[in-house]
């Protein structure tokens, strides 16, 4: 089936159980497909477009309310809506980061991060993990003394994971956030696989901004994302231009030069609405989520020799497993190698594994009823036991 010519309908999500670890909050919910449809072309959203012309005061679509509402939501003063959360990096980095200027990240820190931080010309200090794969308020105040220690400066900007991307683990961000302010650095939640999963209260964190993926957490359309920040802040990230043309004398009104004007436009920005009211709903019910992932890593762990590299219990769906003593002994022998286990899934109807992994790979089971939860924990063990591992 084609949905136009050489490119395929993308049926991914409708024919199998998607367990890709960045695909399962990004999954669009009814009303976003339709939204898609609807606003697809390019400056749909501007239909109704008045002075003070800029996106965040249109009023039909309510993208006016949508931006209020959503601060509101996430315990902040202001948001704004960006094509993706590393453009929310991008954003705050351009606003604090000089060249040479040192910034904290972590050594568990997705590489949008670090690549916000060169494009500002900063130097990137990274908090270590602990063995547990967690990052410590203790940690980045060492860290923060560190920097001082050695640069002779405070950093001028710090960016934490809420949950991080190599493990799904979550750190505590309201110690961290408390520690660093001791060194008066701002502090970036990322919150690129918490705001649309679970309860977000940045004001409860105690930091300066926030930052969510819509495509990846809010069952949004890419490239899609929200940048929230206290009021103290959002007069320096959110500063409006002051830039004059020398021979024109033209002004810009009150656009804002860290959002280049106005962001998300057509399907993105509206597809991201119409699934926020699910979204808002969902977050309160991630209890259930953690009980389907315990299903399935109940199973995983049966198998002998598989191991969960995540910390234990679980505090979030995405989970990063070593199956080197199970499912990859079993590769080293099969005539597909490493892409048997991958294949095998996918004739029980399960995809979102990288093909050929056998040794460490993430998967993400958010999103799952509990049938199918439990559909998933069978295929694992079934597998397991038809090419001879032992299942407690």
């Amino acid at each position: 089936m084609r949905c136009a010519a050489g490119i395929e309908a993308r049926q991914v999500n409708e024919l199998a159980i998607n367990i890709d670890p960045i695909q399962a909050g990004g999954r669009l919910t009814a009303d976003a497909m339709k939204a898609v449809i609807a606003y697809g072309d390019g400056y749909s959203v501007c239909d109704n477009c008045r002075k003070p012309n800029r996106l965040d005061y249109i009023s039909k679509p309510p993208i006016a309310e949508f931006h209020r509402e959503v601060a509101a939501w996430l315990g902040m003063d202001t948001v704004r809506t960006v094509p993706g959360a590393r453009r929310g990096f991008q954003a705050v980095a351009r606003t604090y980061v000089d060249k040479g200027d040192p910034v904290i990240l972590t050594s568990l820190s997705h590489y949008t991060e670090f690549l916000a931080v060169e494009e500002s010309g900063g130097i990137a200090r990274e908090i270590p993990a602990g063995a547990d794969h967690i990052v410590t308020a203790e940690a980045a105040a060492q860290k923060a003394e560190e920097v001082r220690r050695e640069s002779g400066k405070d950093a001028v900007l710090a960016i934490i994971d809420m949950v991080d991307y190599q493990y799904g683990n979550l750190h505590d961000v309201r110690a961290i956030a408390s520690s660093l302010h001791q060194y008066d650095i701002p502090v970036l939640c990322n919150g690129a696989y918490t705001v649309g999963i679970m309860p977000v209260d940045g004001k409860a964190l105690g930091v300066d901004f926030v930052v969510g993926s819509g495509h990846k957490s809010m069952a949004a359309p890419a490239p899609s994302g929200v940048l929230a920040a206290t009021a103290e802040r959002a007069g320096e990230v959110f500063r409006t231009t002051g830039i004059t043309g020398d021979v024109t004398s033209r002004k810009f009104g009150i656009k804002e030069p860290a959002m280049m004007g106005c962001t998300l436009m057509g399907a993105t920005l509206v597809g991201m609405m119409a699934s926020f009211p699910e979204v808002r709903e969902r977050v309160r019910h991630f209890d259930t989520e953690l009980a389907n992932n315990r299903i399935v890593l109940s199973a995983l762990q049966s198998i002998e020799g598989t191991r969960v590299l995540s910390e234990m219990p679980r505090k979030h769906t995405l989970t990063r497993a070593d199956t080197t003593a199970s499912f990859d002994t079993v590769a080293q022998k099969h005539k597909k190698k490493g892409f048997f286990l991958a294949s095998e899934l996918e004739e029980k109807g399960i995809t979102g594994i990288i093909p050929g992994a056998t040794r460490v790979w993430k998967f993400n089971t958010y999103g799952m009823t509990t049938a199918q939860a439990q559909y998933l924990a069978a295929a694992f063990t079934d597998i397991a036991r038809h090419n001879g591992l032992n299942v407690a």
